[in-house]
């Protein structure tokens, strides 16, 4: 591997202008900043993370603080995380993965100890014990995620509650007027976690315009969880013909229940799900469906980021409107049909 010498003598200067070049502390003529550049990418020279870090205050790393909970679908995070790596790399940066569920005591760690320029975070709950720490320090962040109070944050997401809201619409417009809504796992709830949250309001608030009749049950993972939840629902609401699902795993335990109790998707009850694409497309029912834009939150948060750390960026709060792609498992109700 080259060193830092190797490339001066290459270059034809002293190692200092090399420095000079790499850190941009002094200004070197153009033709001198080319010809160190041009040995630079003939020698393949690196310079050390550590000596570079000490040199300029700067790590060039950002911080992804992503919890990964037994209660969520990981696929998302995931999906997420490597837009956040993948844009990152484009303007220089790496991308430190903090996965535990540290909470306030990690951004304290990242932000006494240097480890990172700035910070990312997902799995934002609306009243987030992290918040009170960003504010309180000068180093730059961004969530992907909506808390409560957005006052000082900068912020990227899915507008959930619009997102809510287009799913009973599109339900409505069918004819459908009693909706059963699937949620997360109940400790998501309990979390307050914002997504979730902002979805169920949305929905029913634009049901109570509407003159919906809606009823939530939370569910765990999986096929039995969702036996116990469906028999809720159809004991309490007997007339339910739509379905909104917020919760990947119970997708295709749902289809599967629906059709052992011989009522057929569409034509007896309908279902929309909050999902990836992919999930929607590869269940057994091609799914309608609002999509997780997970790429582009994961790459509007690095460019607000980046923007941050250069000076440029101010506190705002983008949401990315929803859009819902509508595939085979919803049609009129019952009684609109007949």
């Amino acid at each position: 591997m080259a060193t830092l010498a190797e490339v001066a003598q290459h270059a034809g200067v002293s190692a200092s202008t090399v420095s000079y070049v790499l850190s941009g502390k002094r200004s070197i003529s153009t033709a001198t900043r080319l010809r160190v550049e041009q040995s630079i990418r003939e020698l393949g020279y690196h310079p050390n993370a550590g000596a570079r870090a000490l040199a300029s205050s700067k790590s060039n790393i950002i911080a992804l603080m992503v919890p990964l909970r037994t209660d969520m679908y990981v696929p998302v995070m995931m999906e997420i995380a490597i837009a956040v790596a993948t844009t990152a790399r484009t303007y220089g940066y790496d991308v430190l993965l903090l996965t535990g569920e540290e909470g306030p005591d990690a951004v304290r760690r990242v932000t006494g100890s240097g480890l990172a320029d700035a910070m990312i975070l997902m799995d934002v709950e609306l009243d987030d014990e992290r918040l009170p720490l960003l504010r309180g320090t000068d180093q730059p962040s961004v969530l992907i995620g909506l808390p409560a109070d957005t006052s000082g944050l900068t912020c990227v997401d899915l507008d959930f509650k619009a997102t809510g809201a287009l799913c009973v619409e599109h339900l409505a417009m069918l004819g459908h007027r009693d909706i059963a809504v699937i949620g997360e796992a109940p400790s998501v709830y309990e979390r307050h976690t914002g997504f979730a949250e902002r979805t169920l309001d949305g929905l029913r608030s634009r049901a109570r315009e509407l003159g919906i009749r809606v009823l939530h049950r939370p569910c765990g993972g999986g096929y039995d969880a969702m036996a116990v939840t469906l028999a809720r629902i159809l004991d309490e609401r007997p007339r339910t013909s739509g379905f909104v699902v917020q919760n990947e795993q119970a997708v295709e335990p749902l289809l599967t229940l629906l059709r052992r109790q011989g009522r057929a998707v569409p034509e007896d009850v309908s279902v929309v799900a909050v999902c990836p694409d992919q999930v929607a497309v590869q269940a057994s029912v091609r799914l309608t469906s609002v999509s997780i834009p997970a790429q582009e939150m994961g790459r509007q948060a690095v460019e607000r980021l980046v923007a941050k750390l250069d000076g440029r960026g101010t506190d705002e709060v983008v949401l990315i409107a929803p859009e819902l792609t509508v595939r085979a498992s919803t049609g009129p109700a019952p009684s609109a049909a007949s």
